[in-house]
């Protein structure tokens, strides 16, 4: 099992949160789905909830801070200074949406847009590293960028957070690029243009991967318990993978990194 008992680096993904109009309803899907243990949170936490495994965090759940605000999951970046980190959001023309506050002793917060609207959030850790289970069955393992402004993306995640990228796809059917934090080897996320993707277009956001050992057993589960499928599973370089919707309409994605099929592009 990955673990983790540090702080994360900064500019990797270090925690997600869902916000939903109804967090005990959240928590009885996705105890369910994923065989989380759903703990209450401190009594001034707001009514948030942490998933946990083995006495080891993996995710939040929690209100949805702003009325009409949508259910929605929330990847979070370590920082080592959420205020600096702010600081360069706004400089490089992003929207800081709540301004750096801390969190009782867990850490210190903030959560902005980038300049093509996908939203994140900044997370400098005390007593909360983040994520301590990741990488694993029931566990997220991947976090992306959708957006349409590609390049616009690129370009402010590398000031905020000192991104390095390498592009992968033909430029033609696929354009994607993986990010890696400063000083790390290994890659921590990637983004996704969706201009080469058919139908609607979709604002741009932060999609969540979970790993989930047998992804057609998952959507089929995600069904009976509400939920809805935006894209059934199929094979990929990657893993097999699906995107679907929990019943309060927050989209994540499911992946098998065990059953890949076929070459990474280059």
């Amino acid at each position: 099992m990955p673990v983790r008992s540090t702080p994360w680096p900064e500019g990797t993904p270090c925690w997600v949160d869902c916000q939903v109009d109804d967090p005990v309803k959240a928590s009885a899907f996705y105890s369910a789905l994923f065989g989380w243990e759903i703990r209450n949170g401190p009594l001034d936490s707001g009514g948030h909830f942490r998933a946990v495994r083995d006495g080891r965090v993996i995710a939040g759940i929690g209100p949805i801070p702003r009325p009409g605000m949508h259910s929605v999951w929330t990847t979070f970046f370590a920082a080592e200074d959420a205020d600096a980190a702010a600081g360069r959001l706004v400089r490089a023309g992003g929207q800081l949406l709540a301004p750096p506050f801390d969190v009782r002793d867990q850490g210190r917060m903030s959560v902005g847009a980038d300049p093509t609207g996908g939203v994140f959030g900044i997370w400098q850790a005390h007593a909360h590293n983040g994520a301590a289970v990741y990488n694993e069955h029931g566990a997220y393992c991947w976090n992306e960028l959708h957006t349409r402004q590609l390049d616009t993306a690129k370009r402010f995640y590398a000031e905020v957070f000192d991104l390095t990228y390498a592009d992968i796809g033909d430029d033609a059917t696929t354009k994607y690029t993986i990010f890696t934090p400063p000083g790390e080897e290994k890659p921590a996320g990637g983004m996704h243009d969706d201009t080469l993707t058919p139908g609607e277009p979709t604002p741009s956001h932060w999609l969540i991967w979970f790993q989930y050992d047998g992804v057609d057993t998952a959507v089929e589960r995600v069904v009976e318990l509400g939920g809805t499928v935006l894209t059934p599973p199929a094979d990929s370089p990657f893993g097999r993978m699906a995107v679907v919707t929990a019943p309060q309409g927050e989209r994540f994605g499911l992946i098998d990194a065990n059953v890949k099929t076929g070459e990474v592009p280059q």
